[in-house]
């Protein structure tokens, strides 16, 4: 299994290295432990600290202050067909920069599709495009590595042709059957029969709705499906953070400050060891 090496650079002015290298940490281990079980990708993420230091054959991620272009935020490919990821700063920085990262593992190219059986009535059989953490984008599916919070995403079984109790659809388990998108969330798939782009969203009411992107042509737009799709879809918690009162990253916080004590007692107890070795 070949390893994909990510590079996460910090553009904000006076971002804090520390806060930089504790999400970084907390990519790699989302990385290694969850998302490489699921979805059989080897990767590693590390923190540079200008876009000048990455070295040749990592993607790069990269944070900014203000993007402030519609559609701009995300995975891109370079003139060399090669991903790399737009993140706006916010207060949840570290959700947006989790999405980013797994849906550029999870299809690099943007392109990748899977077939399976419409969720609109009378379709019939139409083309999934591979976007690992959309149908669970909702802020309040996320969970926290090392206290950071960080997107929930799904399994390849959320594109089984039937349910099972055995099976897992998405990482928290919050998606409870193939197909199926959470509040917040949504699905991006082809119509072989009209040749047009579908999507089922839940943005706002009580249940989920359709909306007719059109024809994707690539040879007139230049990007990728994910970068079209992308450009014509509202991120409200991933493009423009959410909001310091926030439910899920308010409990992130917390659970932060809760445990910075063990934190605290362990660097102490290191620092104390490492004195009596200096000592001789």
């Amino acid at each position: 299994m070949l390893t994909i090496s990510v590079a996460l650079v910090s553009e904000v002015k006076d971002h804090d290295p520390g806060d930089v290298a504790r999400v970084t940490a907390a990519l790699q281990r989302q990385a290694i432990r969850d998302f490489r079980k699921a979805w059989k990708v080897e990767a590693t993420v590390d923190a540079f600290p200008t876009l000048e230091d990455v070295p040749v054959g990592y993607w790069p991620i990269l944070v900014q202050e203000d993007i402030n272009t519609p559609g701009a935020a995300g995975v891109h490919l370079d003139k060399d067909g090669q991903p790399f990821a737009l993140v706006s700063m916010s207060n949840s920085w570290s959700l947006t920069a989790s999405h980013e990262l797994l849906e550029m593992l999870g299809d690099p190219s943007g392109n990748r599709l899977i077939p399976g059986h419409s969720p609109k009535a009378g379709q019939g059989r139409v083309e999934f495009l591979v976007e690992v953490c959309d149908p669970p984008e909702g802020a309040e599916f996320g969970y926290t590595v090392n206290d950071i919070l960080v997107s929930d995403f799904i399994t390849p079984h959320f594109y089984d042709p039937v349910r099972s109790s055995a099976a897992r659809y998405s990482f928290t388990g919050a998606i409870k059957a193939p197909r199926t998108i959470l509040k917040g969330g949504y699905i991006s798939y082809h119509d072989p029969v009209t040749d047009h782009w579908w999507q089922q969203t839940w943005f706002g009411g009580n249940k989920p709705a359709f909306r007719d992107l059109g024809v994707f042509d690539a040879t007139k737009t230049g990007n990728s499906l994910r970068a079209w799709i992308d450009g014509q879809t509202q991120h409200p918690g991933i493009d423009d953070g959410l909001k310091k009162s926030n439910p899920a990253l308010t409990a992130a916080v917390k659970k932060g400050k809760a445990t910075a004590k063990s934190s605290s007692a362990k660097s102490k107890a290191w620092r104390a060891q490492i004195s009596e070795i200096l000592k001789g």
